[in-house]
């Protein structure tokens, strides 16, 4: 992997250091985490931009739209779920019955405050024929109130389903809508929310980039800007970045992501480097919600099954309808799907 900022003129932000787990610490974490997933019939599943040390443990890294067909398919009595509040939430959604824990109570999200459930029912009002299409990164209590969820995986596929008789609102990015609407040509209302960590990368700082990297193809994520975005090779999801990644027979690769994808890649594409974009401040991306899950967190929550979450059952019950529907209509063959 390539860090940037080591050959950026005069760049001396580097990225955030945070201090290694000795060896023996780190090998007796894990021990001792796998010993309680077996005691508690727990699976651990940890979003793309966890930590190294949590993804390695997972039984399963991926993306939101992977994230939540494991969580549809575990057996498992306890759901420990390394990534923020919402995914958390999305699991206990669909496995009411389960047990659910979160490593950091306070891992939150920039996109999910973007968009409280009530300022949502005041705008819908303005609206009844509105068919809301919420983007995964939202609470619970958006959920509800939507007609269907979408990942950044499925957002086009999803939209693409929507009834062509109702006007679409899309909340809370408002990046990915604009990218979909790109994709789709389908006109729809954008909610005004961001990813904090996605609106970083600026059309100046990926073109430094790109001239020192001329063969350097660059990936990037939806939630990026237009003005980052119409500079990409690929524009995907982050699991997608891995097939992409893949298949691709160049060997150095720009990512404007989060920086904790730059992990996976390197581990599923041995022997191509990976080269975090840079910000105008030459450093690369991370985001402090998914940078608060630690190993030892992931260890404390499974020792005493807190942070706990816990929704109503009635909020339950109405949240997990979108979340279906999103599911159904991403198993569908493609051509089924407009």
């Amino acid at each position: 992997m390539i860090d940037s900022t080591d050959i950026q003129p005069g760049g001396v932000d580097r990225f955030p250091v945070r201090p290694a787990i000795p060896p023996a610490r780190l090998d007796t974490l894990s021990r001792d985490i796998l010993a309680l997933k077996k005691k508690l019939n727990a699976v651990i599943l940890a979003h793309n931009y966890q930590v190294p040390e949590v993804q390695d443990i997972a039984d399963y890294v991926g993306d939101s739209l992977g994230l939540s067909q494991q969580a549809v398919k575990t057996s498992a009595d306890v759901i420990v779920f390394c990534g923020v509040d919402f995914m958390a939430e999305t699991a206990k959604i669909l496995n009411p019955n389960k047990i659910v824990v979160l490593p950091d109570k306070d891992a939150g999200c920039s996109l999910e405050e973007s968009c409280p459930a009530e300022k949502l029912a005041e705008l819908q009002r303005t609206n009844p024929n509105f068919w809301t299409i919420a983007y995964i990164n939202c609470s619970a209590a958006v959920k509800a109130l939507c007609d269907v969820i979408c990942t950044s995986g499925n957002a086009v596929k999803i939209v693409q389903a929507a009834p062509p008789d109702r006007d679409i609102l899309f909340v809370p990015d408002e990046n990915l809508g604009s990218w979909v609407t790109e994709q789709t040509g389908r006109k729809m209302t954008l909610w005004r929310g961001s990813c904090y960590v996605h609106v970083e990368w600026t059309h100046t700082a990926i073109n430094r980039i790109r001239q020192q990297f001329p063969d350097a193809p660059l990936v990037a994520h939806p939630e990026c800007t237009r003005a980052v975005r119409m500079l990409a090779n690929e524009v995907c999801s982050t699991e997608k970045m891995v097939d992409w990644c893949k298949r691709t027979s160049s060997k150095q690769i720009i990512i404007a992501t989060e920086a904790g994808m730059l992990h996976r890649l390197q581990k599923e594409c041995p022997g191509k480097e990976f080269i975090a974009a840079p910000t105008e401040n030459c450093r690369c991306n991370e985001c402090r919600f998914m940078k608060m899950n630690t190993l030892e967190k992931v260890y404390d929550c499974m020792a005493n099954l807190r942070p706990r979450i816990e929704l109503p059952k009635a909020l339950l019950d109405r949240a997990r309808l979108p979340i279906e529907r999103m599911l159904e209509i991403s198993a569908r063959p493609l051509e089924n799907a407009g």
